[in-house]
């Protein structure tokens, strides 16, 4: 609220003192301090479960170049799977807007394994690298022991 105050004229001066004005301050940036690292976190959930998606996305086209060529690591012309993925599988997000993950592809002919190492500003998630193998186990790797002291944990939380 506005308050009116004489000025040396007698006359009434509108405003905000100067003090006001550095309460205001203060608590705006109390409030940034505490909803922008909640932000950071929101945008990285959302990073996460994208990388997450398009790794399942590629194990399941594991799967079905297995069901048409008996062998995970090329087809039956001789091609290495890693060639024959199509592209939008290797990264994430897969619309291009960005690389947060990128795709490793490691097969034999009877087993894969697949890993979605972060990449870019996200090179520092603390959940690390996610990674499925053609048994269907999921682990992380790279991630932070500090934040998540064992590799259950980190599993629980960040693969959610």
């Amino acid at each position: 609220m506005e308050m009116k105050r004489r000025n040396g004229t007698g006359a009434y001066a509108g405003g905000f003192t100067l003090i006001e004005l550095m309460i205001t301050v203060a608590v705006v940036a109390v409030l940034a301090s505490i909803a922008y690292p909640s932000y950071v976190e929101h945008v990285a959930k959302g990073s996460r479960a994208e990388g997450r998606v398009v790794l399942m996305q590629a194990a399941q086209w594991m799967e079905r170049h297995f069901s048409e060529n008996n062998r995970y690591d090329q087809d039956t012309a001789g091609t290495a799977v890693a060639t024959l993925m199509p592209s939008q599988l290797k990264k994430a997000p897969s619309d291009g807007s960005g690389d947060r993950y990128t795709l490793t592809v490691t097969a034999s002919q009877t087993a894969y394994t697949l890993t979605m190492a972060r990449a870019g500003n996200h090179a520092s998630d603390p959940c690390g690298d996610y990674r499925v193998n053609s048994l269907g186990v999921r682990t992380l790797e790279n991630f932070s022991t500090t934040k998540y002291g064992t590799m259950q944990a980190a599993i629980q939380r960040c693969w959610r």
